[in-house]
């Protein structure tokens, strides 16, 4: 009697849900209780001394600590800069690492090599280290006390890191797809937009949530380059509550909160495509 066919084993597949789930309660574990405490702190009177203990439930609750944050931190117009940085720099940058990630697919090896070398060297570097010729050279052109600093780089990639990934990942990729792609005659940038990009979606999300999230809680680079109350981002509206006195402390967690809503939003859109995805080819 023939023995009937077997699929492919569902142990890695349970393992790896397994894994994910371990994961999600570690996270869970470890961001939730302070969350759940700076919100309940935001919701405390601004005005009465600090509780001795934490209070998951504060008594009384109020939402004073948000409308004094928005009138005394200039939250909102803090906001729309961050948006306005956040919206130009996000996709730019994703775009720039993925299209650097891709030709370092496509050159020699040795030249890849290089390329790869003076990239991780690049990682090496602090970004302290960067700060006052990039200022000089800012200052020169006339940009300093505007957005273009915050945004500029992305036209590199924001990071060395992010074409590093790419550049793993498309060389995952079969290199017969690479083949079929040059039969087709699409030109590199066809099969890097229309092939090669839909193919590492996971990527791209993970890379997009992360630079949001890097790009929305940059505190250093608009300190050094914006000075005019109007353009500050929100990190820099959250430092003028801080130095509220001790008894205004629900102010300045009202505003960590309004602050983390949009970080949390973008990781909870995101997780899909890199956390419960297997299929490499980003289909559910």
């Amino acid at each position: 009697m023939r023995g009937r066919a077997r699929g492919p084993s569902p142990l890695p597949a349970a393992a790896g849900r397994a894994w994910r789930t371990l994961g999600a309660a570690f996270v869970l574990l470890v961001f939730v209780p302070p969350l759940l405490l700076l919100v309940s702190g935001s919701l405390t009177e601004p005005g009465l001394p600090p509780p001795p203990t934490p209070q998951l439930v504060p008594e009384p609750v109020s939402t004073t600590g948000y409308q004094q944050a928005v009138e005394l931190g200039g939250l909102l117009r803090a906001s729309l800069n961050s948006v306005l940085v956040a919206v130009v720099a996000v996709p730019l940058s994703v775009l720039v690492a993925s299209l650097a990630g891709f030709a370092l697919t496509r050159i020699a090896p040795r030249a890849t090599g290089v390329v790869v070398a003076a990239s991780l060297v690049a990682l090496m570097v602090p970004a302290t280290a960067l700060l006052v010729p990039r200022f000089a050279i800012f200052r020169a052109l006339g940009l300093t006390d505007t957005l273009v600093p915050l945004i500029a780089p992305a036209l590199l990639g924001t990071s060395p890191l992010y074409v590093l990934v790419y550049h793993l990942a498309f060389r995952a990729l079969p290199s017969d797809l690479y083949d079929a792609c040059l039969v087709a005659d699409l030109s590199p940038l066809r099969t890097w937009w229309r092939v090669a990009l839909p193919l590492v979606r996971p990527v791209t999300a993970g890379l997009t949530a992360l630079t949001f999230v890097l790009t929305w809680s940059n505190f250093l680079d608009p300190l050094v380059y914006v000075y005019d109350r109007d353009l500050f981002t929100l990190p820099l509206a959250l430092r003028s509550l801080s130095v509220l006195d001790p008894t205004n402390f629900p102010v300045f967690l009202a505003g960590a909160v309004l602050a983390t809503v949009p970080a949390l939003a973008v990781f909870v859109l995101a997780q899909r495509r890199f956390l419960h995805h297997d299929d490499p080819t980003g289909r559910d």
